[in-house]
């Protein structure tokens, strides 16, 4: 059996590197690819814990974690599209504010 720390550490990782993206990417489109890492380290910090403990509650969890990426990663969709639309780029500096 695979020890809980494996897990924590691949989940930091994970961690790490969505942050990474979010803190030095300038793209909308690597702003979502980052959150989405962070929320699955996120996930497996929950579904290692579960196993951990012999409870079931973590991973019900990560399926709440897992439908709200579903939710985040349509509606992000609908802002890059509106950014592409109304400014020709999906380059996060470009617009300082929306518009009607």
């Amino acid at each position: 059996m695979v020890p809980a720390q494996w897990y924590l550490l691949l989940a930091a990782g994970i961690f790490c590197i969505g942050l990474f993206g979010v803190l030095t990417r300038n793209d909308a489109l690597y702003f979502l690819m980052s959150v989405e890492l962070m929320m699955n380290a996120a996930n497996i910090n929950f579904v290692a814990f579960s196993l951990y403990y012999g409870d079931l509650t973590g991973q019900v969890f990560a399926l709440f974690v897992i439908a709200l990426a579903a939710a985040e990663v349509a509606i992000g969709i609908g802002i890059i599209l509106v950014l592409y639309r109304n400014f020709g780029d999906i380059d996060v500096t470009v617009p300082t504010e929306m518009r009607w």
